[in-house]
């Protein structure tokens, strides 16, 4: 297995930032020092970063409702909780992607570090839906313009899915991970976001969670979403 992947399925990083842990000379093998990420390894091999030992361990994924003013790290250095306290898991889980502290609903959160690259790359262009309350009810030719794709600051987006749910609600779904773009979409069509809930990642659905509460994936339905993750 080449470093590189050893190192993201062994709960330390995603692959890219094992990457360029490796290239930053922090990755020992066999008592030598690797900065070549596609080196061949296994568990015998004696894996270390910054001189701990690394070992594969079993890959989990967990679906977590996130509330809101928890913030989607890993560690946080402030007073806010982090979505990884909300997990009841013994391994070194990560959040896939992010949610606003002010945002809520369905993040994942596991060690295996190729599906989170996976389901976050923009060449997979997975799925994310989003059930947003707007200030004031939008009008039918905004929501032309969301479908569309309007213009921010970083480019136009991409044409999204959006449904009316209620005078203030709709429902958008996105295949892109911008930095807060579902908020800064509702902006450029003048109108200000609410509140915000991710109900879907691809075929997984919020469901029934409550606020707080997590789960394991089932294997099927880990398999449901690498099927989702493939490149388009």
């Amino acid at each position: 297995m080449r470093l590189s992947r050893y190192l993201a399925h062994g709960g330390v990083a995603s692959r890219r930032a094992a990457e360029e842990m490796i290239r930053a000379g922090r990755v020992s093998v066999g008592g030598e020092v690797v900065t070549d990420p596609a080196r061949d390894v296994d568990d015998a091999s004696g894996v270390e970063v910054d001189g701990a030992a690394v070992t594969a361990e079993p890959r989990e994924v967990w679906a977590l409702h996130k509330p809101a003013g928890v913030v989607s790290t890993a560690k946080e250095p402030g007073s806010r909780r982090a979505v990884t306290e909300l997990v009841d898991s013994e391994r070194r889980l990560y959040p896939v992607g992010r949610l606003d502290a002010d945002s809520t609903g369905l993040i994942l959160l596991t060690n295996d570090g190729e599906l989170a690259n996976h389901l976050t790359h923009p060449r997979y262009e997975v799925p994310k839906t989003y059930r947003v309350t707007l200030e004031r009810p939008p009008a039918e030719r905004d929501l032309e313009r969301l479908r569309a794709g309007v213009e921010l600051e970083d480019g136009l987006t991409a044409p999204a899915e959006v449904s009316r749910r209620g005078k203030h609600e709709i429902e958008v779904t996105i295949r892109e991970g911008r930095k807060r773009q579902v908020r800064r979409m509702a902006e450029a069509v003048g109108n200000q976001v609410e509140s915000l809930r991710r109900i879907r990642i691809g075929p997984l659905e919020l469901g029934e969670l409550r606020p707080g509460a997590s789960r394991r994936l089932s294997d099927a339905e880990v398999r449901s979403l690498w099927e989702d993750a493939r490149p388009r």
